[in-house]
């Protein structure tokens, strides 16, 4: 079965789930049209299978549907960025150099 991917407002985090078991997840913070994405972690029994990857790619693609502005607070998340530059445009432009984008 294929990783899934689901937004969990309530807890402000994408979580990754193998099966039916939570794998990991990337928290967030919005205010108004931003998503801030502050922490993202994979737990160790998951590790070496590309979930952190998958993760990043579905909240990232979840910020794009929404029209969102990311601000990628995350080191995972800044450089997974930065390793698939059709993703940099979600990071307005005016606050690149900060994240090293």
């Amino acid at each position: 079965m294929e990783p899934r991917v689901a937004d969990n407002p309530d807890r402000s985090r994408f979580e990754i789930f193998d099966d039916s078991e939570l794998a990991g997840f990337a928290e967030y913070h919005r205010y108004q049209d931003e998503i801030a994405f502050i922490h993202t972690e994979i737990d160790p029994r998951f590790g070496g299978r590309g979930l952190g990857g998958a993760l990043a790619r579905a909240a990232l693609d979840s910020a794009r549907q929404q029209g969102l502005a990311v601000l990628p607070y995350c080191p995972f998340i800044r450089g997974w960025i930065s390793k698939h530059p059709d993703y940099t445009d979600l990071v307005p432009q005016d606050q690149r150099q900060r994240f090293g984008l």
